[in-house]
């Protein structure tokens, strides 16, 4: 189990508080025994001043490199611990050409509570999506529990409804090891997105309070489906009955971007939502779409909308099938580029726009 505890480094606590008692013990010694804390003369205070000025300067720029070093090294260690986490996607998934990265709104940490994960599996390529309750260093453990209960439950379990049990089980074994702890354990839940891509490019999906994926189809971008969402993990008992549903076909040429809220509910200086599908389709006016280009774009247009200070995670996921490219045969999960010839129910919605 990974622990990283916020705060000052214990091996500068004890410059930091005790800088203060220093000074004021060197002032009342200065001032008790040194003969020049008594004479009048301008040149000798002036001596003396100087020299309480170098000092003091001094063990202020050492408690402050001390500082600095400490933080750098808290700062990798967290960054170790999220690629420990997220680990960095392979370029081709079962057929499927894949990208991922994630943005954090702790700017000091620099990690989140967003998850993703795509394993190709004897079932199909699996995808998982999430977003813990809060960002920061608390949900790195959160996510851990989900994430590695995901990468097992996929391979073992046939079906999608058993994987989301398992994750659910996962959660809570995690938030009672949790109530423990010697601090508190809040209310937490989880959205959870799970996905199965079949080798024949049918979408199976149960949503459990997660945004929608979009879908890059020609030159819309319309969102995957829009029923009605489960409650997050956690939050409620899951039903009896958890069918994962259709929802159409990845056919080749097509991509689906998978996001967190935290893109979709980022505000400007005037209150305006970020519009996700406007972002992307920016890409299709652009040229090729690769899920790299897809990942620039959109986040170059966050940052743009935001002055660079989202106010949540945000993590972007993009699966594109791209029939140029098959994968090698035999590899697992099938290509998924394999048939065009089953049609997909094509999902007609409405363009969304920006709330005021």
């Amino acid at each position: 189990m990974i622990r990283i505890k916020a705060g000052v480094p214990r091996g500068v606590r004890p410059f930091v508080f005790g800088l203060p008692l220093m000074w004021g013990a060197l002032a009342i010694t200065y001032r008790l025994v040194c003969p020049l804390a008594r004479h009048a003369d301008l040149g000798a205070r002036i001596v003396t001043t100087t020299v309480f000025f170098a000092l003091g300067t001094g063990l202020i720029l050492h408690v402050r490199r001390a500082l600095l070093q400490e933080l750098r090294q808290a700062r990798r260690v967290a960054r170790a611990a999220q690629n420990a986490l997220l680990r960095p996607l392979p370029p081709r998934v079962g057929g499927l050409h894949t990208a991922a990265a994630q943005l954090s709104a702790d700017r000091g940490a620099r990690v989140g509570g967003d998850l993703y994960e795509v394993i190709a599996t004897e079932h199909g390529v699996r995808v998982v999506m999430g977003d813990v309750r809060g960002h920061g260093l608390a949900a790195l453990g959160t996510v851990a529990a989900v994430l590695g209960s995901f990468r097992e439950a996929v391979h073992d379990e046939p079906e999608l409804g058993a994987v989301l049990r398992r994750l659910d089980r996962a959660l809570a074994r995690h938030l009672r090891e949790r109530a423990g702890d010697e601090h508190p354990v809040v209310e937490e839940f989880v959205t959870v997105l799970l996905l199965e891509i079949r080798p024949d490019g049918e979408l199976l999906c149960i949503n459990c309070g997660h945004p929608w994926p979009y879908l890059l189809t020609g030159t819309r971008v319309v969102p995957l489906a829009d029923a009605d969402p489960l409650p997050p993990l956690g939050a409620f008992p899951l039903p009896r009955e958890l069918p994962a549903e259709p929802v159409g076909h990845l056919l080749p040429g097509e991509t689906l971007v998978l996001h967190t809220d935290g893109a979709e509910d980022a505000r400007d200086a005037h209150g305006r939502f970020f519009s996700l599908p406007d972002a992307i389709g920016e890409v299709l006016c652009g040229g090729p779409v690769t899920p790299q280009t897809i990942l620039r774009t959109v986040f170059a247009a966050l940052l743009r909308h935001t002055n660079g200070r989202p106010g949540d995670d945000v993590a972007l996921l993009v699966l594109c099938n791209d029939p140029q490219q098959r994968a090698p045969s035999g590899a697992r999960g099938g290509d998924i580029s394999g048939s065009a010839a089953r049609a997909r129910a094509t999902v007609a919605h409405p363009h969304p726009t920006n709330h005021l």
